[in-house]
């Protein structure tokens, strides 16, 4: 059995700084991708990809490193991760907050946020995928480079004959040893972390 971090890499349609949100020093993944947010462990790695919606094939939008993962109520109930709630008026990173969802009387609660629908109403479709798996991921070391995007080097496009972008819109999770030993030693040696960039969809 490896020891290897299992890597889990997917295409990004859109980017706010929603999913993820990588905002006050840590980076989550609360809404979208129910799959991975099921399935991915604490140590794994997120690599997120441009998309051709975004005109950013081929570039490499956020990677990191799950350090925790919890439930929905227990994200909405932590204090650290209070400026991780919707504040539409304060800043533009606070009007994106993903800290949207909680339980009240057996009932799933979605705040006003991106992923209601405009007039604060609940998305019914959002909620339905958004609570199909209810864990958040967090990472505290990552690295997003939203606008900023770099090129993927190319020895991660060709890992043994696989590509770290998946095909389609679906992601991928199933590599190699060789190729999550290669994800693994790119990521360790990134010169910079945090936060690189604003969200390629802001204007």
């Amino acid at each position: 059995m490896s020891n290897l971090p299992r890597i889990y890499s997917y295409k990004l349609s859109r980017d706010y700084g929603f999913a993820p949100n990588p905002f006050h020093g840590v980076c989550t993944l609360a809404t979208c991708k129910p799959q991975i947010r099921r399935g991915a462990q604490v140590g794994d790695l997120i690599i997120g990809c441009g998309s051709a919606e975004l005109n950013m094939q081929g570039k490499i939008i956020f990677a990191m490193r799950i350090s925790e993962k919890m439930t929905f109520q227990q994200y909405w109930n932590d204090p650290r991760f209070s400026l991780k709630k919707v504040n539409f008026y304060t800043s533009r990173s606070a009007a994106y907050g993903d800290n949207i969802y909680h339980i009240e009387n057996n009932q799933w609660i979605q705040e006003d946020s991106h992923h209601s629908l405009d007039d604060g109403m609940v998305h019914a479709e959002n909620l339905a995928r958004d609570t199909g798996s209810d864990n958040v991921l967090i990472g505290t070391d990552f690295v997003y480079w939203g606008a900023n995007a770099p090129i993927m080097p190319p020895n991660l496009r060709n890992l043994d004959g696989d590509d770290l972008v998946p095909n389609g819109r679906n992601y991928r999770s199933v590599f190699s040893d060789s190729a999550r030993n290669s994800v693994t030693e790119w990521f360790i040696n990134l010169p910079q972390r945090g936060n690189l960039g604003r969200p390629a969809c802001w204007p």
